[in-house]
């Protein structure tokens, strides 16, 4: 297990909030607020949400560390952006935070040597897709704001940040809970002969981990009860347009299984910016499947 370390952003406050420009991020709807961290306390949160959903909720295994601060951290979090939703009812700042998204750009990953997905994919093809590319992670929503809208203002977010930064693509990993992939048959298979990423963008289990995904014949595959039945956050993916990699992955900590997933974003940013601009000006807020 590599030894983690807590975040510090006292650096990053100023990077993500340019001089002159304000708010990279910032969005309301009723009562909810998304933006990026602004704060130790606000990550510290953040990092308290992922805990008490992982580990308390989805029974993942935490390190010592991990559970005598109640926090889930990595390497990462010191360089990445988090992404938060604050209900402003409890405040808007650490005591608000309701949701969080890490977002990790190319730059930011090359300190901590790669992105995260690497320790399940080959991402060498995402890595010389050309322009700055994102990987997205760590999605969790505390169980009571597990609604459309806070959703929505997530996606509002990175929609958002994707366009601030100029990103060309997303990706990153997702999950099916449990560690049985025989019990994942059926889903496995409508991913790999329905939105298997084309060889230029795909993403391929590493040899030690990899676990197979056409687990049967595209003739045997019911798309309509598929769909119906993966996770909504995969489902959310496949949406915006999302392929998967080859190949799914295991993780005994997490216990989910794994697939990796790409989004191009130039289609993703013109739906969310054209939907929220018109909602902007007739005063509502969005509403976008």
């Amino acid at each position: 297990m590599k030894r983690m370390t807590m975040p510090n952003i006292e650096e990053k406050d100023k990077r993500d909030k340019p001089e002159g420009e304000g708010r990279v991020v910032e969005a309301v709807a009723n009562s909810l607020l998304v933006r990026l961290a602004e704060s130790q306390a606000e990550v510290d949160a953040a990092l308290a949400l992922r805990y008490q959903v992982f580990y308390d909720e989805m029974r993942a295994k935490p390190t010592p560390e991990m559970e005598a601060r109640g926090q889930d951290f990595d390497r990462y979090d010191d360089v990445c952006d988090h992404l938060l939703v604050f209900d402003l009812d409890r405040g808007s700042g650490a005591e608000g935070v309701v949701g969080t998204y890490r977002l990790t750009r190319r730059q930011a990953a090359e300190q901590r040597g790669g992105f995260y997905t690497a320790d399940e994919y080959d991402v060498s093809t995402l890595l010389a897709y050309p322009g700055d590319i994102l990987e997205l992670g760590r999605s969790c929503v505390d169980p009571k704001f597990r609604t459309r809208m806070t959703m929505q203002l997530l996606w509002r977010g990175i929609a958002t940040y994707v366009m601030h930064f100029d990103l060309a693509l997303m990706f990153g990993c997702a999950s099916f809970p449990g560690t049985d992939p025989t019990v994942l048959r059926h889903s496995l298979g409508y991913l790999y002969h329905y939105h298997l990423a084309p060889p230029g963008l795909r993403p391929v289990a590493l040899p030690e981990r990899h676990v197979e995904m056409r687990t049967c014949e595209q003739s045997e595959v019911d798309p309509k009860r598929a769909l119906s039945e993966l996770p909504p956050l995969i489902k959310g993916y496949l949406r915006l347009g999302g392929f998967v990699g080859d190949g799914a992955v295991i993780d005994d900590q997490f216990n989910t299984t794994d697939v990796c997933i790409v989004v191009k974003t130039d289609w993703v940013t013109e739906k969310y910016l054209r939907h929220y601009r018109r909602d902007d000006a007739a005063g509502r807020d969005g509403d976008l499947d």
